[in-house]
């Protein structure tokens, strides 16, 4: 008698390896962000050093959070068992969404109320929701780009295996 693998419950289980995939993309992508969207904020003209690499490191810690509460928040509203093989769209939409309606709140919490930090007049802001451009893209960029390697949703490679087998 020979065993015949299932597949399909095979693939169900790369759930975890896909949120893997997705946290440490997103957690070095935000790192690597902060510290090149620093020049954009008055702390880079009036922190030391140690205040600036804090910054950086303290908001990579709340984007990370972040991904972690809107990630998980869209898996329980959208997801289905057969995740990461379907649902794929609709769950990084959500976890658009909400990324974004979150850091537009936070921006303006920050800045208008709080004063915690303040921009240069070298960062673009968004006219009506005043947000600065930056975090506004980091948080269109950087989740599309972890979701689409998670789910290796990268055009060439697709390509590549039609290539392959057609």
């Amino acid at each position: 008698m020979t065993a015949v693998p299932f597949t399909h419950v095979a693939e169900s289980r790369d759930w975890l390896g896909a949120l893997r995939r997705y946290f440490v993309f997103s957690a070095i992508a935000h790192l690597i962000w902060e510290f090149a969207h620093m020049p954009l904020y008055t702390i880079w003209l009036t922190g030391t050093l140690g205040e600036i690499i804090f910054a950086a490191v303290h908001c990579t810690g709340g984007d990370i959070l972040i991904t972690l509460s809107t990630f998980f928040l869209a898996l329980l509203l959208l997801g289905r068992p057969t995740w990461p093989q379907t649902q794929g769209p609709r769950v990084l939409l959500a976890a658009l969404v909400f990324g974004l309606g979150y850091t537009i709140f936070s921006e303006w919490l920050n800045i208008e109320i709080r004063e915690a930090w303040a921009y240069r007049d070298l960062m673009p802001v968004i006219p009506v929701i005043d947000a600065g451009l930056s975090p506004v893209l980091q948080w269109l960029v950087i989740p599309t780009a972890a979701y689409s390697y998670a789910l290796g949703w990268w055009p060439w490679r697709q390509r590549t295996l039609e290539a392959s087998h057609g």
